[in-house]
């Protein structure tokens, strides 16, 4: 190969580099392994480290503390240089209100570090850091996510809080939760022997139950088997004569919220009154100071789910259409970027829920608001079916090597005799196994950042000022949202949520006499408001992607000088400076 080929070779592979290795050169100041799941000591320690190694960009705060002393954290990702995070539309992502879903807190650490990592290296997240800040909350529920690392478990359970409570209403709190009989570390099913039994062990897997017929022989005998199901893995504590009723905790932080709270005897769990618990008033608190929340996303598990409320059919005319648009069309991206996710309405296609996060985030405070269910067991086969019951064991043994199952094992109980115990784990449902973690993090880590994409972004069109007459002028201001997300959302225009945009036209040697809005931007007309006109209170925002008008008529001579500037809640203001022009 002579000189020059291998010189033009070296020049294109250089050129190439940058481009191609562009993820894998994606280096990180924090060493974090993103196929495994952290419980919440090594959850706070990765907050601190990434904190640490990103004091430019990564703020940690402590925002109160748990029912049981944990403190909860939210950390703030801003780029300072272009400006306080106060000064820009923010999104708010928070994961593991529902202690047993665990990777909702592994997203939301990904997110951090990606960001953190993509800064200055990928441009297109770049300009989202500095158009935009984050607020991140791990874990909200964090005595729940420690109760299900270190304790007795299954899929479902310590979901709850653990704030002790009298689940069975005896008088004693948390007295007879579940008890790990086979010594596993979860809480298996129990099959009790019975000769008059409703199944029978399968000969050539004995993990398997079979169902038997309970049709009458022609004889008009029927057959019975040598087992039946007993219930979840326990035994009788307080002797009530029922197996693991009054477990730690038993309320739900996700029915706890202002948004249409209800009672416990309408929506169970929901507690005494809305916020009585530390975790919910500590972040309600946090949030109201906050105003400048444009986003919410909130990561739960599981089911492929993109929801958005009501979370009741009472209050599906709360959610207009326009704001509805700007739903769907966020939802309908996320459904394009997440295998097998749909975009759903609470209420009606899942179940209905009074006092849920997202409800309140974006009924009471005009926040556009999203709750991922993450990770589809429809991820497990090719095609994209629901798994069998004899899929999902293929799935458990080829894929997973049994390490998601407990062989059963023969045991005597106190009240049932011989049982066997044993069956899935808690790491068997809900979640993704460790090596699908990354991709399920960053397929939703990605959605969430096109959600905050599409916060607010506004500029002015174009600011005119035109002659009317002696020294009187008009002032003609366009202003334009570039992206989805209005200004102010018609939920929070129609009932006065937090403050309405501003714009103002001030400067020395300027009158302001008349302003308001125009009803056509090309139009020659406008409504004039009663008061103060040179500080216009815009109420109903700017819609997204679009542009409105407003007129301002003032008195002033020629090289008089002021600043027409916008500003609002939730975006970052705009100002520019106008001249009033000499005389043609």
């Amino acid at each position: 190969m002579n000189l020059i080929r291998l010189l033009s070779i070296l020049t294109v592979s250089l050129a190439m580099t940058p481009t191609a290795l562009c993820q894998q050169q994606l280096a990180g100041s924090v060493d974090v392994a993103w196929n495994r799941f952290y419980d919440y000591p090594e959850v706070l320690a990765i907050s601190r480290s990434l904190a640490n190694s990103y004091p430019n960009l990564l703020t940690l705060e402590e925002i109160g503390t748990s029912s049981l002393g944990r403190p909860l954290i939210v950390l703030t990702l801003n780029s300072p240089k272009t400006g306080p995070a106060s000064s820009k539309p923010a999104m708010w992502i928070d994961g593991n209100i529902h202690g047993n879903e665990i990777q909702a807190t592994e997203t939301v650490l990904y997110s951090m570090d990606y960001l953190c990592r993509a800064y200055g290296k990928v441009p297109a997240l770049t300009q989202l850091i500095d158009q935009s800040v984050f607020y991140f909350m791990p874990s909200v529920n964090p005595d729940g996510r420690a109760n299900w690392f270190n304790s007795q478990n299954n899929s479902h359970s310590s979901r709850t809080g653990m704030q002790p409570t009298d689940d069975d209403r005896d008088g004693t709190a948390d007295e007879d939760g579940p008890d790990d009989l086979d010594g596993d570390g979860s809480t298996g099913q129990m099959w009790r022997k019975d000769p008059l039994g409703t199944h029978r062990r399968n000969v050539r897997d004995p993990r398997i139950f079979d169902r038997i017929s309970q049709d009458p022989r022609p004889d008009g005998t029927i057959e019975h088997g040598d087992w039946s199901h007993a219930g979840s893995e326990g035994i009788d504590n307080d002797g009530d004569g029922r197996i693991n009723e009054d477990g730690p905790g038993g309320y739900d932080m996700n029915r706890n919220w202002p948004g249409d709270w209800q009672p416990e005897h309408v929506q169970g769990g929901a507690g005494v009154v809305p916020l009585c618990f530390p975790e919910t008033k500590a972040i309600a608190s946090w949030i109201l100071k906050h105003p400048n929340i444009a986003a919410a996303q909130s990561y739960h598990n599981a089911g492929g789910m993109i929801l958005r409320g009501p979370g009741a059919k009472e209050r599906e005319s709360e959610y207009s259409g326009s704001d509805r648009e700007t739903y769907d069309s966020i939802a309908n991206a996320g459904a394009e970027m997440l295998p097998f996710y749909r975009s759903m309405v609470i209420y009606k296609d899942l179940y209905t829920v009074h006092g849920g996060f997202v409800n309140w985030v974006a009924e009471s405070l005009g926040v556009i608001s999203f709750t991922n269910e993450l990770w589809s067991d429809k991820r497990i086969l090719q095609s994209g079916n629901d798994p069998s019951s004899e899929e999902m064991v293929r799935w458990r043994d080829r894929l997973l090597f049994g390490q998601t199952t407990t062989d059963w094992k023969e045991i005597q109980h106190p009240e049932y005799g011989t049982v066997l115990v044993g069956g899935t784990n808690k790491w068997s449902s809900r979640i993704p196994p460790p090596f699908m973690l990354e991709e399920e993090c960053h397929r939703n880590f990605a959605f969430t950042a096109f959600h905050a994409g599409q916060m607010p972004l506004v500029r002015f069109d174009s600011v005119k000022v035109q002659p009317l007459g002696g020294d009187v002028w008009i002032v003609t201001v366009d202003i334009s949202n570039d992206h989805r997300i209005p200004t102010r959302t018609d939920r929070a225009s129609t009932k006065r949520i937090g403050f309405p945009d501003r714009l103002s036209l001030r400067g020395s040697g300027i009158k302001v006499i008349s302003g308001g809005p125009m009803p056509q931007r090309l139009g020659t007309t406008f409504e004039p408001v009663r008061f103060d006109p040179n500080s216009l209170q815009v109420e109903k925002g700017i819609p997204g992607l679009s542009t409105r008008a407003f007129r301002f008529v003032v008195q002033a001579l020629p090289g008089a000088s002021g600043t027409v500037q916008f500003g609002g809640e939730k975006f970052k203001s705009i100002e520019q400076s106008i001249t009033i022009p000499a005389k043609q």
